[in-house]
């Protein structure tokens, strides 16, 4: 059992500890999906809640393997779960909002193998959250990730009005950007010591 507040929890997940410019996980969307803002946010908010189902439906179905002596089984059912939640998702938004469908293109069913939401489910187990736990975490996590695409997709947009140099656009300019904002997420670190 793990003693860590629910704010200590949500703080480190969300800031200390982003998924994507910290832990590292979830670098494909973040690199494919932050064109634009509305993209992003779009992406985001499916991340979220394809995150938050699949941790709760995570936690729920651990403990029937605990209960079971069937521990083995984590990873496969983890993925099952996260490939059925991803599949409502993508039903869900091709059927309201088939320009969005179109606009996240392939990104959309690669939330499935988006390593992100597989790392909430395993290591919310492995650090054996309660459920409130699990659900912050998800939650702070998942959001993490939604803030790490929007403030990338805002910084690409304002720089299409940038005159910048031919070597530097393009790919370079993407990776140069994602290690800035991890530099600046990493001055985080400072607020979980102690």
């Amino acid at each position: 059992m793990n003693t860590q507040s629910l704010g200590h929890i949500f703080i480190d997940s969300l800031l200390i500890n982003n998924f994507v410019l910290s832990v590292f996980l979830g670098i494909c969307p973040f690199i494919g999906c932050s064109n634009k803002l509305s993209t992003a946010w779009r992406m985001g908010v499916s991340v979220i809640f394809v995150i938050t189902v699949s941790s709760v439906l995570a936690f729920g179905t651990n403990l029937m393997l605990v209960a079971l002596g069937a521990e083995y089984l984590r990873i496969i059912t983890y993925i099952v779960i996260i490939a059925s939640t991803v599949q409502l998702v993508e039903m869900f938004i091709k059927k309201t909002s088939p320009a969005l469908f179109r606009a996240l293109g392939i990104y959309l069913p690669l939330i499935t193998t988006n390593c992100a939401v597989l790392g909430v489910a395993l290591f919310q187990t492995a650090r054996e959250y309660n459920f409130a736990q699990s659900l912050v975490f998800a939650i702070a996590s998942s959001a993490g990730f939604a803030l790490a695409l929007i403030l990338m997709s805002i910084i690409r947009e304002r720089l299409e009005l940038s005159d910048i140099p031919d070597t530097a656009r393009g790919t370079a300019l993407v990776l140069m950007l994602a290690g800035t904002l991890s530099l600046a997420f990493m001055g985080f670190a400072g607020m979980g010591a102690g």
